[in-house]
């Protein structure tokens, strides 16, 4: 080191934060760092040209004349207003963003110098209080909202302090150019770069309603954004922000006029109708098409710009059928008409009814139903098939309970004919599931009804409420904050498929035109100024508390899930309940497990699963299949008593459940055939009242703990005839217990799921060794498990806890523990070793 070239050194000197340390360990180092020119070139090469000037007023111990003087001719980076906060805050001045002591570790005779030579560079430096530039700056942008002849500052004195006096003022240049785009010559001059990531942020500033300025702004917008769009061609008006625009067609006319007049002159890179039509295409199955504001501006637009879309049509049908509470009043009908005639959509159809009674905000039927027989001359038979064709696809919008309520109330063949097809449509079997080899294929599937409403699951991805998740992608690309409001789970996962495929043309562009989404121009821009100052606009701010975050989802404020309706409909031994559970177990919907697994009468006792929906051993079996854990209520069910059965045949037929095991896998279970009774009423020690013959058993039972005791008697007579007594009931009750020893739904439960444990551990070892032998030799792959898998694990080894702590209560603290490991159990670490090895006898010849 010591025989390096000073040039070496000085390299060395420019990689490091701080070289004082290294300039400490050698007297060579020390004499290079007190060179001027390689202490005013460390913060050139460190800092750039731009910020050398600043961090070097930081270090004040090591500033000297020369060091000012070299910076300066070597092109550092001096503005009027750096010399102005640095004399202010030398000074001891107000500044309210610099923290640090900067430029007062100066000494005077060196500060002064630099005065000296800052000054000179410009013909005057203002030095009182509010005279600075950023003072002139914040207050030029302060006003922009204001008319202008109100602004106290013009534009010409900020050009002035951008061109003139060379101040950067960088962080709030997007904000100015919003304003006045004719600043970007002069910025760019002074070092700025014009991101594209700006581009969104700059354009909501350009069309922003004017709360004090009501007047026509049309001609200054059109001025701006073809003034910005000439000095820079990567700036122009994107998707995301037209229809931002057009959310806000009634209340900011200036802007959306002249929004108008750029698509009239072919100045847009699109075209304006199809963003329009697309944005309409979003309000179909979201909350906000009940609002006014909503409905209000989709009929300007569509007044404005109208389409032969299918979805296009059917939100207008809804703006008709949802403003006013048109469906509730006396005379629907004739309301109904009048409503829909002024935008051209009569005659309507059968499809059109179907359409519109399926939708997730539309919950009274009356009224269409009556339209249809009066407008349309439908006849009872085609009202019928209607009414049919409604209540089946109610079946699948997880919010329709309060139609299928309404409609089975005034038509009750329809409980039977739901029945029917949900049976006939819906059942799912394990050969209805995707194979097991498939992970991609069995965590990304989802059955058709009793679909959870806030799960981010594929299908919910792709509706139309999740539109704001792609706006929101596209802000962060443009490095401005996006509501989050748009992530939140809808139910427009019901649509067909071929409208699930629709949307995702119209919401999966990802090209830079952006993404349209359902928010207005004011709460973009409200939401970036909620935004933390120093992030705004180089991170996605997320908020969870969004100007519309509500009017995203997919479902109404006040609904019935068509699960507890079907609960409370039908029987809870029936083959619709029964698939409605399947449904929600595969699903993991915790709120309709939780409705099933509850009595519908409030005075009856929850731990009672007399009115519970049956759970079964298929449940298990499904979610073994598609590798999901299984809803903690379905074990809280199994603890509470629930009666085991294979399948939802064993109680639909009315049979009692099948006594034998069917033979899933040839796996020996290791389990005693004679195993305690455990009565779900019985609570204390003691004989049962119930009378079971015992089974047969070639087994020798355990002795009793129950000792005779030999003790002399002595001068304690009395005492130990007592012992003797409770002795001798102990040993009665033991024997009356084991002559009725039979095996309880809880221990099948056991027995049964230990099977399908040691089925899925056969598994997990199988894909281990064929993963292993796929992989490199020297390099061994960690094979995860299931979360099925992993979640019967733990809690199995709750439920034979369980069963042990029973069988104690009931016989005492020396109950037999069962063994109900399998030999391919994969729980070995936590199984309790009760026998010893036997050791052989060493023989010695």
């Amino acid at each position: 080191m010591q025989r390096l070239c000073d040039e070496v050194i000085e390299l060395i000197f420019y990689e490091l934060d701080d070289p004082t340390a290294l300039i400490l360990t050698s007297k060579h180092f020390h004499n290079v760092s007190q060179d001027p020119y390689v202490r005013a070139h460390y913060f050139l090469n460190r800092y750039g040209r731009m910020d050398a000037m600043f961090w070097a007023l930081g270090r004040g111990k090591i500033m000297t004349d020369k060091v000012i003087d070299i910076l300066i001719s070597s092109g550092a980076y001096v503005s009027r207003y750096l010399v102005q906060v640095a004399i202010h805050h030398y000074f001891r001045s107000a500044n309210h963003f610099i923290k640090t002591a900067w430029v007062r570790n100066m000494s005077i005779p060196v500060f002064a110098h630099f005065m000296k030579v800052a000054c000179g560079l410009f013909d005057e430096v203002p030095l009182g209080k509010n005279e600075d530039d950023g003072y002139f700056f914040h207050v030029f942008l302060k006003e922009s909202r204001l008319p202008p002849d109100m602004k106290s500052t013009k534009w010409e004195t900020v050009r002035d302090i951008f061109g003139k006096y060379k101040d950067p003022l960088m962080v709030q240049l997007p904000i100015a150019l919003a304003i006045e785009p004719r600043l970007l010559p002069y910025a760019e001059a002074n070092g700025f770069h014009m991101d594209t990531k700006y581009r969104d942020f700059v354009f909501r500033k350009m069309f922003e309603k004017m709360a004090l300025n009501n007047g026509e702004r049309s001609d200054d917008i059109l001025r701006n954004v073809r003034e910005l769009r000439r000095l820079d061609t990567r700036m122009f008006l994107s998707r995301t922000v037209a229809a931002e625009i057009c959310m806000e067609s009634k209340s900011n006319e200036s802007a959306y006029r002249a929004l108008k007049t750029l698509d009239r002159n072919k100045e847009l890179l699109f075209d304006l109708s199809t963003v329009v039509a697309e944005l309409i295409k979003l309000f179909a199955k979201t909350r906000s098409i009940t609002s006014a504001y909503t409905i209000n501006v989709l009929r300007h637009l569509y007044a404005d710009f109208p389409s032969t879309n299918p979805t296009v049509r059917i939100v207008m049908l809804l703006t008709a059928c949802l403003s006013d509470n048109v469906l509730a009043q006396p005379n629907p009908s004739g309301t109904l008409k009048s409503k829909l005639e002024p935008l051209g959509l009569l005659p309507l159809t059968r499809k059109d009814v179907v359409d519109i009674l399926t939708n997730p905000f539309v919950e009274k039927h009356s009224a269409l139903v009556d339209f249809a027989k009066d407008e349309m001359n439908l006849g009872s038979s085609d009202i019928k098939d209607i009414l049919q064709e409604v209540a089946l696809k109610c079946l699948k919008i997880g919010s329709k309970g309060k139609t299928l309520k309404k409609l089975v109330d005034c038509h009750p063949y329809l409980h039977a004919v739901l029945q029917e097809n949900a049976v006939q449509r819906y059942a799912i079997n394990l050969d209805d599931l995707p194979p097991y080899d498939d992970e991609e294929a069995c965590a990304a599937y989802e059955a058709p009804l009793c679909r959870d409403f806030n799960s981010s699951s594929k299908a919910t991805r792709n509706n139309s409420g999740m539109t704001g998740v792609n706006s929101a992608a596209s802000n962060a690309s443009s490095g401005l904050p996006a509501d989050i409001g748009d992530a939140i789970a809808t139910d427009d996962r019901e649509m067909d498929d071929d409208e699930i495929g629709t949307v995702e043309a119209e919401t999966g562009d990802s090209s830079e035109l952006g993404i349209i989404g359902q928010d207005t121009l004011s709460s973009m821009i409200r939401q970036d100024e909620m935004a933390p100052t120093r992030s705004r606009r180089r991170s996605l701010y997320f908020s969870y508390f969004g100007p519309d975050t509500t009017g995203k989802l997919g479902y109404p404020i006040d609904f019935i899930q068509v699960g507890r309706w079907v609960k409370e409909r039908y029987p809870v031994r029936s083959a619709m309940a029964a698939t409605f559970l399947t449904h929600a177990v595969i699903n993991n919907n915790t709120t309709l497990l939780h409705g099933f697994f509850t009595c519908s009468t409030p005075s009856t006792n929850y731990v009672s699963t007399s009115q519970h929906v049956p759970v079964t051993l298929k449940h298990f079996r499904l979610l073994a299949r598609l590798g999901k854990a299984p809803n903690w209520c379905l074990y809280h069910e199994i603890e509470n008593g629930a009666e085991f059965y294979f399948s939802e045949e064993d109680y639909l037929s009315k049979q009692p459940p099948a006594t034998e095991p069917k033979r899933y896998s040839k796996v020996k279970v290791k389990s005693k055939e004679t195993s305690p009774s455990i009565p779900r009423f019985s609570t204390q020690p003691g004989p049962s009242r119930v009378q079971v013959s015992p089974r047969a058993s070639k087994r020798r039972p355990r002795r009793s703990a129950a000792v005779m005791s030999y003790v002399i008697p002595d001068s304690d007579d009395e005492a130990i005839v007592e012992d003797d007594d409770d002795n001798a009931v102990v040993v009665l009750m033991t024997m009356q217990a084991k002559k009725r020893k039979v095996e309880s739904n809880l221990q099948r439960w056991i027995k049964h799921l230990s099977v399908l444990l040691a089925e899925e551990q056969k598994k997990y070892k199988d894909k281990r060794k064929r993963l292993e032998k796929s992989a490199p030799a020297e390099g061994r792959r960690r094979v995860a498990k299931s979360e099925f898998h992993k979640s019967l694990m733990v809690n199995l080894r709750s439920l034979r806890k369980l069963d042990l702590d029973k069988r104690k209560q009931l016989y005492g603290p020396d109950a037999a523990e069962d063994d109900y490991f399998t030999e391919d159990d994969g729980d070995d670490e936590y199984r309790q070793r009760t026998t010893r090895a036997n050791k052989r006898r060493r023989v010695t010849s």
